[in-house]
């Protein structure tokens, strides 16, 4: 497996992931967001980016998103893992684990202080691979939504 940054070339391969993962969490965005969302990941005057996995014959068979931002806790900021998503042919086979990783090796070098990402609590299969590569913070999220 072959982890990149995402580029602009990458479009249409990452399309289909993200579609992928959007049909995993029952989440229904518009076209424009879609594009909108890529172009935030590419650009970089952005404060986010992304990675894609592809297999040894350029088949993309993973994504995953990073968003920095500050902390009160810390002098570095916080890298926060978003969007892992895992083509279902290579589940199991070390492309989610090798996205972690990449994320975190960048957030590393960007001096962040630490890497840490959210799951749905049915979302078993990813708690198993989750729970080998980092910490459980004992934390629950709460959210509101105000749009």
């Amino acid at each position: 497996m072959r982890i990149e940054e995402l580029e602009q070339k990458d479009f249409a391969d990452w399309a289909p992931l993200w579609a992928g993962y959007l049909t995993f969490y029952k989440a229904d965005l518009t076209a424009a967001a879609t594009s909108l969302t890529f172009a935030r990941l590419i650009d970089p005057t952005e404060q986010m980016g992304g990675f894609i996995a592809r297999d040894e014959f350029s088949t993309a068979r993973g994504i995953v998103h990073w968003i920095d931002h500050r902390s009160c806790w810390t002098t570095g900021d916080y890298c926060y893992l978003q969007d892992l998503f895992v083509a279902d042919a290579v589940r199991g086979r070390g492309v989610g684990t090798g996205l972690i990783e990449a994320v975190s090796s960048a957030a590393s070098l960007r001096g962040c202080s630490r890497v840490y990402w959210i799951t749905h609590e049915t979302n078993l299969a990813a708690q198993d691979l989750y729970n080998k590569v980092a910490d459980r913070s004992g934390f629950i999220q709460y959210v509101r939504k105000l749009a």
